[in-house]
């Protein structure tokens, strides 16, 4: 899948393509309906397939404390979106220029005039454009004009309610883990590069790889029992802090750290996925190394009983 990294680098190659346009915050099972949809498109009338995102995402931009956690990073979304088969991603920078672009404008000058487009699929709730006219029936009354087709794809409904990020989070923050999978389509997991920390749990004998989160802040807090993947490792398990690490330090970046149970090898630099399957207790902020450190030992026994419960 070919990323192209802002409206800057199109090219005349680019032109002719079906697109669709959204968040895609989690890569769920309404936005893998929209990806089906757009792809169906693109075989049916023979052009590449090209799906446009924003980053940040706009409500990051107008307010990034409030915003929601994110489900995923830009690199795991840029994953699930080629292994689903996506041809091109076009990634553009959402600042003041484009908050306050027009849906009319953003028409012309990006599915007219950038991308040339001959079939726009959308989700049936999606809404772009600093007024807000940039929905379903707007986008076809503008294809009529410019040349091009654009319809939706019917809400995903699981339980019957609507497939959403927003309820993904809320299952993942209540660590529902079977709800959130069964929204995904996955089991939901936190993927990421393995990078030097400040070496705590080397010193009292837990060694934990960081990773790099990539946003603000996860949509989920606590220990958990998770599987981990990559650099050689198969669901391998381990014990898993999202948070901040308050017994450490009084930073309000999210940060992810994982102690392997059983084995000590080396992870810096590498890609590793987190695979999340059952929580264990909240964060907490403990008062001194050695109270830290009989909990994080009754974390690794909490774990190994809840996979053995598990697997028996």
């Amino acid at each position: 899948m070919e990323l192209i990294r802002g409206l800057h680098n199109l090219r005349p190659r680019h032109r002719g393509c079906v697109a669709t346009i959204g968040a895609f915050d989690g890569v769920h099972l309404g936005h893998q309906a929209v990806m089906n949809h757009l792809k169906t498109k693109a075989v049916e009338l023979n052009l590449p397939s090209t799906v446009i995102v924003f980053e940040p995402l706009p409500r990051e931009f107008f307010s990034p404390i409030k915003a929601p956690a994110r489900i995923m990073s830009f690199r795991e979304k840029f994953q699930a979106m080629r292994q689903l088969g996506v041809d091109r991603l076009l990634r553009i920078r959402f600042n003041e220029e484009l908050r306050g672009m027009s849906a009319q404008r953003f028409v012309e000058d990006v599915f007219v005039a950038g991308l040339g487009v001959r079939y726009v699929v959308l989700g049936d709730d999606f809404r772009f454009g600093n007024d807000r006219q940039g929905d379903v029936r707007f986008i076809q009354q503008q294809g009529e004009i410019h040349g091009y087709a654009a319809g939706p794809t019917p809400t995903q409904e699981w339980q019957g309610d609507r497939v959403s990020s927003t309820r993904i989070r809320q299952a993942l923050e209540a660590a529902d883990f079977d709800r959130a999978e069964k929204m995904l389509g996955r089991p939901y997991t936190i993927s990421g590069k393995v990078i030097y920390g400040r070496q705590l749990g080397q010193t009292i004998g837990t060694p934990t790889a960081n990773l790099e989160l990539r946003r603000l802040r996860a949509p989920l807090a606590g220990v958990y029992a998770v599987e981990v993947s990559g650099a050689g490792l198969d669901r391998a398990l381990g014990v898993a802090n999202v948070g901040v690490r308050p017994t450490v330090d009084d930073s309000i970046k999210a940060n992810l750290e994982v102690h392997l149970l059983d084995r000590n090898i080396e992870l810096y630099g590498q890609h590793i996925e987190v695979c999340f399957r059952h929580k264990l207790r909240d964060e907490k902020k403990f008062d001194s190394v050695d109270e830290l450190k009989l909990n994080i030992a009754s974390d690794i026994e909490n774990t190994r009983a809840w996979f053995a419960q598990r697997r028996a």
